[in-house]
């Protein structure tokens, strides 16, 4: 059972340490201070995890039991890369035998049973990139993907949202059947569209906020459980982007005739 850390959680520190403020600025400290004194982090450095992430997964699998059963995984916007340890532990992937593929535009140190590509999950390249890599279709999709916050809470929502989106047209191209989604979101709710589209092509659609994440934090996560196949004809990731291109030139041309 994953249970929410109590006091020190035997990592030795206490909490409730203070920053002293030499040349930090106010709001720096506060994020170190947060940091250094978060139950979750120190839980994490004490079980080996790259970040304290790993445990909003492992709460998710908890209750819903995603990670049951996954032979292939992949996972979508993974530095620092928690979320693969997790991943390349309960399929038992090996170097030799790699059952896990991690995509980022960061950089990821390698991991035991991962394999890692640096590029960027919206180039057009990178899906076709993620299936050879993992070599079969995967039975869960992960995606901690978003956007760089821009500070205004609405775009962020609706770039994260974006990212989102072909997470998802991309899990729906690609999952085996019975198989699982997982993607960050922000609260605002995801798009009507969106809900559509996982609610039609799985079992379950639901939102969650595991304990770990912070309450404070607008994060929530996108659970689509049960996969129920990819349906003849159905509009793939690939067809997605040609629309959203198509939409883009007929913009410009309006603009242009409009000038």
């Amino acid at each position: 059972m994953t249970k929410p850390p109590i006091g020190g959680n035997r990592t030795g520190r206490k909490l409730g340490q203070k920053v002293k403020k030499g040349k930090l600025k106010a709001s720096s400290r506060r994020w170190i201070e947060r940091h250094i004194n978060d139950p979750y982090v120190q839980r994490a450095q004490l079980e080996g995890y790259r970040a304290r992430a790993a445990f909003k997964l492992l709460e998710i699998d908890e209750k819903h039991k995603i990670l049951s059963g996954a032979r292939r995984i992949i996972d979508l916007g993974a530095a620092p890369g928690s979320w693969s340890q997790i991943a390349a532990k309960v399929t038992n992937s090996t170097d030799g035998d790699p059952r896990v593929v991690a995509i980022d535009f960061l950089d990821l140190d390698p991991l035991a049973g991962v394999h890692i590509l640096k590029l960027d999950f919206l180039d057009p390249s990178a899906p076709e990139k993620l299936m050879t890599a993992l070599g079969g279709a995967p039975d869960l999709v992960l995606s901690d993907m978003a956007a760089p916050t821009t500070g205004h809470r609405q775009t962020d929502h609706i770039r994260t949202m974006h990212l989102c989106e072909v997470a998802a047209y991309f899990a729906i191209d690609v999952l085996a059947e019975g198989g699982h989604f997982l993607a960050k979101t922000f609260q605002g709710g995801a798009e009507r569209e969106l809900l559509t589209l996982l609610k039609q092509n799985f079992k379950q659609v639901i939102h969650v906020k595991p304990a770990a994440s912070r309450a404070e934090s607008v994060e929530m996560f996108l659970l689509a459980k049960g996969f129920k196949g990819r349906k003849p004809g159905a509009r793939s990731l690939y067809d997605r982007e040609a629309e959203l291109d198509e939409r883009d030139v007929i913009d410009e041309r309006d603009t242009a005739e409009a000038d």
